[in-house]
């Protein structure tokens, strides 16, 4: 694909801002959960996970070289494994209790597929080499 580069970085951009908006709200605790900010849960900060593979993916994404894009498939897959592991457990109902999904929770996931498709489909020329 042409122009997959800058649809990954887009993606990337894409998941950095989601990470700081609200990704659920738990009503019964008044508790607003964001990437970077999940105070009063045993969460931590589940977005600086994809920050330190965010950098990999960046830098693997510019690089145009094979291993490179090679590479960046290992990170989006880490990214993407990431991203279900926080969909599973921030968004996923407990004791009874259903957070309310927000906006930056589903812009991770779009940001996520995004990274994929890029990674799956690089702009990338292999040279021929006949040697026969």
């Amino acid at each position: 694909m042409k122009y997959s580069k800058w649809i990954g970085l887009a993606g990337a951009l894409l998941l950095i801002v989601s990470a700081f908006m609200p990704w659920v709200t738990i009503a019964s605790k008044n508790l607003v959960i964001s990437g970077v900010d999940a105070a009063g849960t045993n969460y931590g900060k589940p977005s600086y996970v994809h920050f330190v593979l965010l950098v990999f993916f960046i830098v693997f994404t510019i690089v145009p070289r094979l291993w490179a894009k090679r590479f960046n498939l290992l990170f989006v897959a880490l990214i993407a494994a990431w991203t279900l592991r926080n969909f599973l457990v921030i968004g996923t109902c407990k004791g009874g209790e259903c957070p309310v999904r927000e906006t930056g929770f589903y812009l991770m996931i779009f940001a996520t597929l995004l990274m994929l498709v890029s990674a799956f489909s690089p702009d990338i020329k292999i040279k021929n080499d006949n040697r026969s």
